[in-house]
């Protein structure tokens, strides 16, 4: 997969995919309809877009489309977050952690686990 990072809308069309392949378009569009609105029209540009970088792979063997994410889930969050904290760079980690755990509503178990990730990379 290409390294460039996703937008907002691929975003969440991605994690759409990783929690549940394959999907058709129409199967997209009503998963997504309450939360973007989109059209067809809009999620097809995406996915092609995201095809294209080899983040999703499209099987075109039956009746409709199926896409299937191909990007690692695990190494697509490692990216985005290598890239928010080079963004941020020396003397704003304490600040972002600081909104993440404020604005974010973590529940306890979450800024637990924050706390131990947090530990162990010492």
């Amino acid at each position: 997969m290409n390294k460039e990072l996703f937008s907002d809308g691929e975003w969440t069309l991605m994690n759409l995919l990783w929690e549940e392949s394959p999907r058709t378009i129409g199967g997209i569009v009503e998963a997504l309809r309450d939360e973007t609105g989109w059209s067809k029209a809009t999620v097809n540009v995406m996915l092609t877009r995201l095809a294209e970088r080899g983040a999703v792979t499209v099987d075109t063997s039956g009746r409709q489309k199926k896409f299937y994410p191909a990007a690692d889930r695990e190494a697509a969050l490692r990216d985005e977050a290598h890239r928010t904290l080079k963004k941020v760079k020396t003397g704003g980690i304490g600040l972002m952690l600081s909104a993440m755990v404020k604005e974010s509503s973590l529940s306890d178990e979450q800024v637990e686990e924050l706390y131990r990730i947090l530990k162990e990379g010492r």
